[in-house]
């Protein structure tokens, strides 16, 4: 079954307090955009590597995305992971302690625990992202906020840059059903991210703490009431209100084709809820591309397979998350090779030469983690724009 459109909205309600004219839509985190730009050395490398594999298998990734534990304590409708099947395999402390300081070594920048499943069901998470402070990269962590113990507290929470909740609705009936579990969680969500931002706030700590929630027919009627319970009784610093995209390979269709058009009402109502101190951070940029042809992105994927990886709870490492247990895009399992060994192995090289001279990108997932950096990467490698020597 495919959705309808998701507009005109009957119980959209503006705030009397702020209109959207005072109160633009702000998004001081680029979570709209991307940050390559902030990286340039990366970029030269990759520049300088083009279809060259000699020079490309000692491009490093700049950041990688973490799946502690497979098991979830939710099944969430969208879930793009489904077809996995939640697993309850689970990195190995000893094992994954000295991998994370060579990915330090090797220039890794940048990790986030998310995953298959739910990242804090793994009791020695705060471990790994001590480990990963130690070893100067920073991290963050995408959850569903229902299982925050005292322990990931007190010895994770200093150390993180950001820690983002998914929370896909503004009532406990719809978060309910959406989430595919109990009216209960919904309180259990708020609670904790109250509790965090407690202690940031009495501790001085520098973790930001947003929320983030998916468009969908069912709550879109209630992104209002979550920006105002994020902000008002919460204390949340965002909220993203992002489109759904369609894994090709979920179990799931039911949204498939969903349609985000005519959204200036929402933006609107949306804008007028960002204060100074929270900002709605509403993802028109990426709700346009939904409806773009394929001759308006790019030929070929640059970011795969150099400036991100993903690591599943088994250990196994891909170039791209889209890909999971695909083999062209696996380079090799962390609980059997070192990174270093992996990111140099002939798997990676394989899946170079397919990313660069076979992959069809409209065989992709539609706005792709890396849809930014590869528009980006393509003007860089064009020659669509004169003049460039006129800086």
């Amino acid at each position: 079954m495919k959705s309808s459109h998701l507009f005109p909205l009957d119980n959209l309600v503006a705030s009397p307090a702020l209109t959207a004219a005072s109160a633009p839509v702000t998004d001081p985190f680029s979570i709209d955009s991307h940050k390559l730009i902030y990286h340039p050395q990366r970029v030269a490398q990759w520049m300088e590597a083009r279809d060259n594999w000699q020079a490309a298998r000692s491009v490093y990734p700049l950041y990688v995305e973490f799946s502690p534990v497979g098991a979830c304590n939710h099944r969430c409708k969208f879930c793009a992971v489904d077809y996995i099947g939640y697993q309850s395999k689970r990195l190995d402390l000893a094992v994954i302690s000295p991998r994370l300081r060579e990915m330090g070594r090797l220039g890794v920048k940048s990790i986030m625990f998310a995953g298959e499943g739910e990242p804090l069901l793994h009791k020695q998470l705060p471990e790994m992202i001590e480990i990963c402070t130690e070893s100067g990269i920073d991290t963050a962590i995408t959850t569903n906020a229902t299982v925050v113990s005292e322990k990931f507290i007190d010895r994770a929470l200093p150390h993180l840059s950001w820690i983002k909740a998914s929370v896909n609705a503004g009532s406990a009936e719809t978060y309910a059903d959406i989430h595919q579990t109990n009216a209960s969680d919904f309180a259990k969500a708020i609670t904790n991210l109250k509790r965090l931002v407690d202690r940031r706030n009495q501790h001085k700590y520098h973790c930001t703490l947003g929320a983030q929630s998916l468009l969908l027919p069912e709550n879109q009627h209630e992104m209002v009431e979550l920006a105002r319970l994020c902000r008002d009784e919460i204390g949340l610093d965002y909220l993203v209100v992002k489109p759904y995209s369609q894994h090709m390979f979920s179990d799931t269709h039911i949204y498939e084709g969903t349609r985000y058009e005519e959204m200036d009402e929402l933006a609107s109502a949306l804008a007028a809820e960002s204060r100074d101190g929270f900002n709605v951070i509403f993802r028109s940029n990426t709700m346009q591309k939904l409806g773009q042809s394929q001759e308006q992105r790019y030929p070929k994927c640059g970011a795969t397979p150099f400036f991100w990886a993903y690591v599943m709870a088994d250990g196994s490492v891909y170039g791209c998350s889209a890909y999971l247990q695909d083999e062209r895009f696996c380079y090799g399992n962390l609980n059997e090779q070192s990174f270093e060994s992996l990111w140099q192995s002939e798997a990676r090289e394989s899946s170079f030469h397919y990313v660069r001279k076979q992959l069809d990108i409209k065989d992709c997932r539609t706005n792709c983690r890396m849809d930014e950096i590869n528009r980006y990467l393509h003007a860089l490698e064009s020659d669509s724009v004169a003049h460039v020597n006129f800086i």
